[in-house]
């Protein structure tokens, strides 16, 4: 392989590698403006009187498996009833 070849190729791989750090750069940027997006509904929602630590508690239980929520809520009932609460 001659020596422009061997440029060519490290060329292509740095602009391929520059080309891949700005896409990671510009998603990364529009994730903080959708956590910001997020933040401001669960204020909003603080507003009018919703608790954001329970909406964000429901948001994941709707994130699960049904099968999954069922079972974690089985395990919970099954400590707290060790533990005596509720």
């Amino acid at each position: 392989m001659s020596e422009d070849a061997t440029n060519s190729d490290a060329t292509n791989s740095d602009d391929r590698l520059r080309l891949l750090i700005e896409r990671v750069e510009r998603l990364e940027e529009e994730k903080k403006g959708i956590a910001d997006d997020i933040r401001d509904v669960y204020g909003e929602a603080k507003a009018v009187g919703y608790d954001a630590k329970i909406m964000r508690q429901i948001v994941r239980l709707r994130k699960m498996a049904p099968d999954d929520r069922r079972e974690m809520e089985t395990i919970l009932d099954l400590y707290k009833a060790a533990l005596g609460i509720g």
